[in-house]
């Protein structure tokens, strides 16, 4: 993945996906193996094992396999760059700016325990 520098260098995105992706997925495989979630898919495995923030091993493992995939997924060659559209319009409504929102969303990221995974998310209820 050569085409995401020089946001993340190659090194970096195969140390993601190969060592904590993977450490991720293969502890979670051991936890749920002969359990019912073992036929479950990974959302699925979060939900029912989110035990209202208490240390789950099987919760904390899936969680982290689910944000690594998310970011994983997200990224792509030229990504990234100011939001347009809808989108820009709901976060200028919900923010004031969108350079607002980058900072917040940073410091949201900064200030999180542990992996500091931060995600927009928006609900039809907005």
């Amino acid at each position: 993945m050569d085409d995401l520098e020089p946001h993340m260098s190659k090194d970096t995105f195969e140390y993601h996906r190969g060592k904590h992706h993977r450490a991720y997925v293969d502890n979670l495989n051991k936890q749920i193996d002969g359990t019912e979630r073992d036929d479950m898919s990974l959302d699925d495995v979060v939900l029912v094992t989110y035990n209202k923030g208490g240390p789950l091993p099987a919760f904390n493992n899936a969680a982290q396999a689910w944000n690594h995939e998310f970011f994983l997924e997200s990224m792509k060659p030229g990504g990234g760059g100011k939001a347009s559209g809808e989108l820009l319009h709901l976060i200028e409504r919900d923010f004031g700016s969108f350079d607002r929102f980058v900072q917040e969303f940073k410091s949201a990221a900064a200030t999180q325990f542990g992996s500091g995974w931060a995600w927009l998310v928006s609900t039809p209820y907005n």
